[in-house]
């Protein structure tokens, strides 16, 4: 227990004081820690399930310390949420929750924290989650501040979730996908097209072709051995490189281009996409460093796959490419699962910077089509600026020269079956996935032919 929460607690730290992302710099602690696969797992979830429900539990610290969380000295709110999170979260007994926890403020903020700690841990183990959580509510001034504190979102999102739902006509379906987003994802794994192979007992994804899910053992044993032919991808970013891939059939010779491909997990589908079909596929990706994961994640593809390091904007040229992916830089509202600090991170202030870059980037992609060339707009985002709003804007601009394809009717035949696939009442052709309905991050896919 003490090794487990000891990783959760530098992780968490290093999210707030650092800002690091959690999925990056947990499976170096793990590794560095040695934990046993138990343990490891516990950090994990300790790590991810406190950083998803920080707003929640700092109300929860509010109210049992009667006083502002802002008061509060980082490196001691922290224990204290990673201790609210071990209290009414997890099987972990009060009394070890209590104790472990005003230790760890003792070790990183000295004695004089711990009796302010042992309080606060002690009233917030006087009742149960359901008992706080009505509390909390109780506190809200609204509807939306309710939801915000129940499900730890931050309202804004709840507020962008709820308008992108409706134009689906699904607004009923927001706590759900709230809730969703509150729930550990199961761990998606890919086999590239013609490089590698499913087990033959692994459980088949719903609607990717190309992906599965383990029902027990290790996926990191299965990737290493495959030397990049497997790798963990979730089953919404395998689809939105497949809906480029076979919108229409490939034509030996055609050239393709992921533009902002890092960190390569849909460049590697392209490319295994492209090999099989006599495709010359390229990415770029603007960041060195990031441009260097796109090489890794490529090296297991039968194909050249050159990579540049440029800015998108300028990089393409003109009438050059049969289909690109631009796979948007975007909030991320999408993928809250998987990256649960995003939601504390992310603000509605900036969205405008980020639309303005993906109208941008689009603009860029579609100049750099040849004449009858499909564009790829994908964001891990359903905010329906960055999704519908650029998009109405690039269309604004070509006019007549660009064609919405059926992003919806081509994931079906991908699929090969059935997929809830709303029809938004703007008459578009996206295609929105969703957490709660298909069990993928909630990536928007729009696909664009230059006439």
């Amino acid at each position: 227990m003490s090794a487990a929460r000891d990783v959760a607690y530098a992780v968490i730290r290093a999210v707030g004081e650092d800002d690091a992302y959690a999925n990056l710099l947990l499976p170096r602690e793990l590794e560095r820690a040695r934990l046993s696969t138990a343990d490891a797992a516990l950090a994990t979830e300790l790590t991810y399930g406190t950083l998803r429900r920080v707003g929640t539990y700092d109300a929860i610290i509010e109210m049992a310390a009667s006083r502002p969380v802002s008061g509060i000295d980082a490196p001691v709110l922290d224990a204290l949420r990673l201790g609210t999170h071990q209290l009414l979260a997890t099987r972990v007994p009060a009394h070890a929750a209590v104790h472990e926890t005003v230790d760890l403020v003792g070790r990183v903020a000295g004695r004089r924290a711990t009796g302010f700690a042992n309080a606060v841990l002690r009233r917030v183990s006087e009742r149960d989650e359901e008992e706080w959580l009505t509390r909390i509510e109780d506190a809200a001034r609204s509807d939306d501040e309710r939801l915000a504190v129940r499900f730890a979102h931050p309202v804004w999102i709840i507020r962008a979730f709820r308008r992108a739902l409706s134009v689906e006509g699904r607004g009923d379906e927001l706590l759900d996908l709230l809730a969703a987003d509150n729930a550990a994802p199961t761990v998606t794994l890919t086999a590239l097209p013609g490089v590698g192979s499913i087990p033959e007992d692994a459980e088949r994804t719903p609607f990717s072709p190309i992906g599965f899910r383990l029902a027990g053992g290790d996926p990191d044993r299965i990737v290493r051995g495959s030397g990049g032919a497997v790798r963990v991808q979730d089953e919404g970013s395998q689809l939105a490189a497949l809906a480029l891939s076979r919108a229409v059939p490939i034509r030996a010779g055609e050239r393709w281009l992921d533009l902002c491909a890092a960190p390569g997990g849909k460049t590697a589908v392209l490319a295994a996409e492209g090999a099989t079909g006599g495709a010359i596929v390229e990415a770029n990706e603007v960041s060195p460093a990031r441009a260097r994961l796109v090489r890794q994640s490529v090296a297991a593809v039968p194909l050249d796959v050159p990579v540049s390091e440029e800015d998108g904007r300028t990089r393409a040229g003109r009438g050059v490419y049969d289909r690109i992916l631009v796979d948007a830089p975007c909030t991320g509202l999408g993928a809250l699962r998987r990256r649960p600090e995003a939601r504390w991170r992310k603000a509605p202030a900036d969205v405008p910077e980020l639309t303005q870059l993906q109208t941008e980037l689009l603009i860029a992609a579609v100049d750099a089509l040849a004449p009858g060339g499909v564009v790829a707009y994908v964001t891990c985002s359903p905010h329906l600026a960055e999704t519908a709003g650029v998009v109405a804007e690039v269309e604004r601009r070509f006019g007549d020269a660009l064609t919405q394809l059926d992003a919806r009717e081509v994931l079906r035949q991908v699929a090969g079956g059935d997929i809830d696939l709303a029809e938004p009442s703007d008459g578009s052709g996206r295609a929105q996935l969703w957490p709660h309905r298909h069990g993928t991050d909630a990536m928007s896919i729009w696909l664009l032919r230059k006439n």
